[in-house]
């Protein structure tokens, strides 16, 4: 049962026998319901302040009207209090509906087919070649992650694409230190390390020796011409690069659809500044190729400098197009930091001064930045904290509290490795994406807190239970739900899909991973106040079938954010 739709269409019947209006429908009414604050107030309430004007009374007699004239069986009881009409649920009947609906729809509950024939392009991670992962890349890694599973859960179909950093002078620098003193087995053996100490060597020894700079750029000049020595080691780079990414990637769960960076788009520019010119948007300014954006209150988005070199801006507008010719897509979604806001204003306007009305469907999904432990993070500093490193550092911490905890717990290593990996996740994904995070390894691995692992004990101690009762044949008696802490429970349980349909709404996992910490919270204090194993066998069953709706809610939430749920802990 909709609680909401119903109350509505008895509103609708009270209005027309108490007032003969028939003006408002259900929908136009359960649109203004609301869930009171406090369950004092009731489970929803309607504010008759609404049908003032048009019934020509005051809020509190319409209330008293309408009160008098709904008359519903899983309604305990109706209040009027200044103008609202408070609706007080029947207890078991509220039971009996919710898990009744999580039990029709088995693990798709909070899912929907909302997205069905619709493609969300979702670009995300977007590591750079020749770099190694670190905790700066883990916000839009997992981030995006989160957003592709949401939107595969409400029926669409999700292209994730990683837009490697795989452009630019740099390249060419390191293909030209890489012919001055490395070698291939050193390369192989050291990976992206390597490859590093290589660029580092090079910037170092430019300043003493300026033309190396020229040699740099000469040898990306190869690159941008496909001089077929040029690319085999530049492409070798991106393979060595992408080798260790995908460790990484795999140790979190996260995969790809596509992996076309910067490069991919080195033939389809023409194309953009083609068409920016026949319809006039590209103008000189000081020798540089522009879309001027002044009468949109931005600057000059800059589509080719002076020397006639193409840049950011041109390659993601030529992504941009791709995208939409190829995937045909409903969203595009880039999730990258903050800092670029004003770039993808540009960009977005850029395609709307083009023509493309698609293009109100691009977003910059924006986040905070990462520092470590009360410091930011710098390369140039050296102050760097490689992502691979953290992960293995948390799978260490849960092994340590798992032995001090549960040393007889089975597959231990596997069970640390969800725990730790999960935290990590958690941490980042648990406040709003827009917020700075600073991470710290204690608040994290707190069992206790608000925290992922937290969570993760909560699945695991609701799976405990149904382990020890094993099977109960006995008809439910949802009276044994009647209590505030399985209320409680119940009302997160039915919020559920509302939830995951507002964090896609908003692109916004933490709403998600917030929810998996209130019904975590919710089921442990109806654990400790409730005897879920009762002697009487139908409450003992409802009971049952709360916990056993419980872990699978909270297994959903947290695979939306890209976690396990360990069965046993």
């Amino acid at each position: 049962m909709d609680f909401k739709l119903s109350i509505a269409n008895e509103i609708v019947s009270a209005l027309k026998a108490a007032f003969d209006n028939a003006d408002l429908t259900a929908d136009a009414i359960a649109q203004v319901i609301e869930i009171p604050p406090d369950t004092t107030m009731g489970d929803y309430a309607f504010p008759c302040f609404r049908l003032a004007k048009t019934l020509r009374k005051a809020p509190p007699m319409i209330a008293d009207a309408l009160k008098d004239a709904i008359h519903a069986p899983f309604l305990k009881e109706i209040q009027s209090v200044k103008g609202y009409l408070n609706f007080y649920i029947d207890r078991a009947t509220y039971a009996r509906e919710v898990l009744a609906a999580i039990a029709r729809q088995g693990e798709a509950y909070g899912g929907s087919d909302v997205g069905a024939g619709k493609t969300v392009c979702l670009d995300y991670s977007s590591i750079n070649i020749a770099k190694r992962f670190h905790i700066g890349h883990l916000s839009t890694t997992m981030i995006g992650n989160a957003l592709k599973n949401m939107y595969e859960f409400h029926g669409y179909k999700t292209v994730g694409i990683n837009h490697l950093g795989d452009w630019g002078t740099q390249f060419g620098k390191m293909v030209a230190a890489y012919k001055l003193w490395g070698n291939r087995e050193e390369v192989e053996q050291g990976g992206v390390d390597a490859m590093v100490s290589l660029y580092v060597r090079f910037n170092a020894e430019a300043e003493e020796k300026p033309e190396l700079n020229d040699l740099g750029r000469a040898w990306f000049k190869k690159i941008e011409d496909g001089d077929e020595e040029a690319l085999s080691i530049f492409n070798w780079f991106k393979e060595v690069t992408l080798a260790d990414a995908r460790r990484v990637y795999d140790i979190l769960g996260v995969s790809f659809d596509s992996y076309a960076g910067e490069s991919f788009y080195n033939d389809k520019m023409d194309r953009v500044i083609d068409e920016l010119k026949a319809k006039n948007l590209l103008v000189e300014s000081e020798g540089a190729q522009i879309v001027d954006l002044s009468e949109y209150g931005m600057p000059p988005f800059i589509i080719l400098r002076s020397d006639g070199a193409t840049l950011y801006a041109t390659r993601d507008l030529a992504a941009a197009l791709y995208r939409k010719d190829t995937y045909d897509f409903a969203k595009c979604l880039y999730v990258v930091a903050y800092q670029q806001d004003l770039h993808f204003r540009q960009l977005f306007k850029t395609l709307e001064l083009m023509g493309y009305d698609w293009a109100k469907n691009c977003e910059h999904v924006a986040f905070g930045m990462v520092s470590f432990e009360g410091e930011s993070l710098s390369t140039r500093k050296g102050h760097v904290v490689y992502l691979d490193d953290v992960l293995n550092k948390a799978v260490e911490k849960a092994l340590a509290i798992i032995e001090e905890k549960s040393p007889d717990l089975e597959n231990k290593e596997e069970v640390a490795q969800q725990v730790g990996i999960g935290a990590v996740i958690f941490f980042d994904l648990y406040n709003s994406r827009i917020k700075d995070i600073d991470f710290w390894w204690d608040r994290a691995l707190n069992f206790d807190g608000e925290t992922g692992p937290y969570v993760q004990y909560t699945h695991a101690r609701s799976c405990s239970v149904l382990r020890k009762a094993g099977e109960c044949a006995a008809q439910p008696n949802y009276d044994g739900l009647a209590t505030p802490e399985a209320q409680d429970v119940i009302r997160l349980l039915e919020q559920f899909p509302g939830t995951v349909a507002d964090a896609i709404d908003r692109n916004e996992p933490s709403l998600i991973t917030r929810y998996s910490v209130g019904l975590a919270q919710a089921f442990n204090k109806f654990y400790y106040e409730n005897r879920i194993l009762d002697d009487d066998m139908g409450v003992r069953a409802a009971r049952l079938e709360l916990t056993r709706d419980t872990k699978q809610v909270i297994a959903t939430a947290l695979r939306l954010i890209g976690i396990g749920a360990p069965e046993r802990m």
